[in-house]
């Protein structure tokens, strides 16, 4: 014979494991998020930048960030680099995003990319890009250069995501 209680109880107090993966999975994201503000906080005070022109803080929200010096060598990489490419920050750090290029990736746009890096302009760009796993997937692209509140230039920013429309 059941007890009627226990089974009441079961029936109302119970959630699904995978809703515990969920709400794992979505703790982490804010963490990681929560990180990623912080540090780029960190190199926009350290370098007196724009931050409401940058619009930094919503953009990290949606799509992945990434810094880089003027040698275009990546000093920050949103913890969404990871999700998008398979890196993580730590396996790109110093290096520079042609690490994402390979044969598929247009010369005609890479070309304009260097154009617009050396006049110091914005750009905007659908790359094919290499996963670290070495798939290919379609990269928007949306970067220019940081200037910090005295004019003079100091980083290279970039807004990228994967483009599925494409």
């Amino acid at each position: 014979m059941k007890n009627k209680n226990v089974d009441d109880f079961l029936e109302r107090n119970t959630v699904p494991i995978l809703a515990w993966d969920f709400h794992y999975e979505y703790m982490n994201e804010l963490k990681g998020l929560s990180a990623d503000i912080k540090k780029v906080n960190q190199i926009s005070t350290e370098f007196t930048w724009d931050e409401k022109k940058l619009n930094i803080q919503e953009r990290i929200k949606n799509e992945v960030v990434l810094v880089t010096d003027l040698d275009l060598r990546i000093v920050f990489a949103s913890s969404g680099i990871k999700k998008m490419t398979g890196y993580k920050e730590e396996e790109i750090l110093g290096k520079t995003p042609k690490m994402f290029q390979g044969p598929a990736t247009s010369q005609k746009d890479l070309k304009e990319i260097r154009d617009a890096v050396k006049k110091k302009i914005p750009f905007a760009k659908t790359l094919e890009n290499y996963r670290k796993n070495g798939q290919t997937y379609k990269c928007k692209i949306e970067a220019s250069p940081v200037y910090n509140l005295k004019g003079e230039l100091s980083h290279f920013i970039a807004f990228e995501k994967q483009d599925i429309s494409a």
